[in-house]
């Protein structure tokens, strides 16, 4: 794994984080159940950090049946209620709720397109978009792209998807490799 004078500076100080860097975070993720928990968890850190996310992403596997969306589309009230009182998630109301508008909007997608995986990829032409970013702050909250990926995903229904969640998205999910050029990590990814 690389030096922590090596490693992108944002998950510096946290082993969770680090190996969350070193060995997921920029990897390209063909699998839909993978890409619709990466979409759910984003939008689960809406105004909040990743670390407080991954620290719990168990938690949130555990509690939504591991991203299974077909079951996820039909909690009914009670089991709202239930993950309204887990501590272990974050209980916020209208998450919890877009969560299943999220899992119903994924099926239409994946009847209507055949795969999540094609619908996202088709994006970026099936390529990875590889930027060359030098220090952090030269990496956008957002792009083109993720407006319009973040556009086409409300218009299919999905909720807490705006175009920052999107491009985080994107980086997690390998649409993007936002390594950092000293990172030996955008190396590998390349």
């Amino acid at each position: 794994m690389p030096g922590d004078d090596l490693r992108c500076p944002w998950c510096l100080g946290d082993p969770q984080m680090e190996a969350y860097h070193d060995l997921e975070w920029g990897v390209p993720v063909y699998d839909d159940r993978a890409l619709f928990e990466y979409l759910m968890l984003e939008g689960f850190q809406a105004g909040l950090s990743w670390r407080i996310i991954l620290h719990k992403r168990e938690n949130f596997r555990k509690a939504f049946d591991f991203f299974d969306a077909e079951k996820i589309a039909r909690y009914d009230d009670a089991r709202l209620e239930a993950l309204r009182q887990d501590a272990g998630i974050v209980r916020n109301r209208l998450k919890i709720a877009g969560a299943v508008k999220n899992a119903r909007a994924f099926l239409r997608i994946r009847e209507e397109e055949d795969s999540l995986s094609r619908f996202i990829w088709n994006f970026t032409d099936g390529r990875v978009i590889q930027n060359q970013w030098k220090t952090m702050s030269e990496i956008p909250p957002r792009t083109g792209l993720s407006d319009r990926m973040a556009k086409e995903l409300k218009a299919r229904g999905f909720t807490f998807c705006g175009s920052s969640i999107i491009y985080a998205f994107m980086q997690a999910s390998g649409l993007v490799n936002d390594h950092l050029v000293s990172c030996p990590q955008h190396r590998n990814l390349q």
